[in-house]
C-alpha cells in the first residue's frame, strides 16, 4: 500500500470510531505500532486535528471533513451482498433504511460498476422474521437507543410465562435468531431473552440510569472473563 493511501485509510479508521488505539490501527493497516505513531504525528503536523496520544488512543476533532469517497468495485459488491443478507433478518423499518442507503451508494457509482455490483450471484433466500418478531425487534432497538425500561411477557423454552422489567442493553443476531441482552430487575442480574419468545413488549416512558455493574460494558467484561476461564 502506498503511504498516501495508508494515511488516507488511517484518517478513515480514526474518524469512524469514538476512540482508536494504536494497536487497533496497526492491526487494521497491517503495519507496526512505530509506523502508526509516525503517521499520526505526520498527519497532526499537516493540520489534521487528531486528538489523543500513544498509549491512550486517538479520535478526530470536530469540524474536519474529507471529500466524498468513491467505492471500489469490491467494496460496492460487498455492500450489495451484505444488504441482501441483512434485509432478510431485520425488522421492516431497518430494512427500508438499508435499501435507501444502498440506493444512494449505488447512485454514485459509474454505470458499469453499478451493474456489476447488482449482478452479484449471492442471495439470502428465506422467510425471514415474522411480523410480530419484527415489531418486537424494532421496539427493542428503539428502547436500547433511548435507554428506556421495558416490560416483557416472556415464554421460556418450556413455554412457562413470566413478566420481567428489564434494562435493554443490546440486540444480538445469532443466525435466524435474535436475542436481547438486558439487566433483569427481577433476577437482579444480566439475562438473555430470545426475541421470538417475547409475547408482549411494552416500552415504558422511563429512562434507566447508567449504573456501574449494570451496563453493557460490564456484561461484556463478564463474558470475556467466563470465556477466558
Amino acid at each position: 500500500m502506498r503511504r498516501a493511501d495508508r494515511l488516507f485509510q488511517l484518517v478513515q479508521l480514526i474518524r469512524g470510531r469514538r476512540l482508536s488505539t494504536a494497536a487497533f490501527l496497526a492491526q487494521r493497516l497491517e503495519v507496526s505500532l512505530r509506523t502508526v505513531y509516525r503517521d499520526v504525528a505526520d498527519l497532526q503536523h499537516q493540520g489534521v486535528p487528531i486528538e489523543g496520544e500513544a498509549g491512550v488512543g486517538y479520535r478526530l476533532g470536530s469540524g474536519f471533513e474529507l471529500p466524498p469517497l468513491m467505492f471500489t468495485q469490491a467494496e460496492a459488491n460487498a455492500l450489495v451482498i451484505a444488504s441482501r443478507v441483512a434485509e432478510a433478518w431485520i425488522d421492516g423499518a431497518l430494512a427500508r433504511d438499508v435499501e435507501s442507503a444502498l440506493g444512494k451508494m449505488l447512485s454514485v457509482l459509474p454505470p458499469a460498476a453499478r451493474v456489476a455490483a447488482e449482478a452479484q450471484a449471492l442471495f439470502a433466500p428465506g422467510t425471514g422474521l415474522n411480523e410480530r418478531t419484527q415489531d418486537t425487534l424494532k421496539a427493542l432497538r428503539d428502547a436500547v437507543q433511548r435507554q428506556r425500561v421495558v416490560r416483557l411477557m416472556y415464554l421460556d423454552l418450556e413455554d412457562r410465562p413470566s413478566e420481567r422489567r428489564v434494562r435493554p442493553l443490546a440486540c444480538l443476531y445469532w443466525g435466524k435468531v435474535w436475542t436481547l441482552s438486558a439487566w433483569c430487575e427481577l433476577r437482579e442480574d444480566f439475562r438473555t431473552f430470545r426475541v421470538d419468545r417475547i409475547s408482549a413488549c411494552d416500552v415504558l416512558d422511563e429512562s434507566y440510569p447508567q449504573e456501574s455493574g449494570k451496563m453493557l460494558a460490564d456484561l461484556m467484561r463478564r463474558v470475556q472473563c467466563e470465556g477466558g476461564g
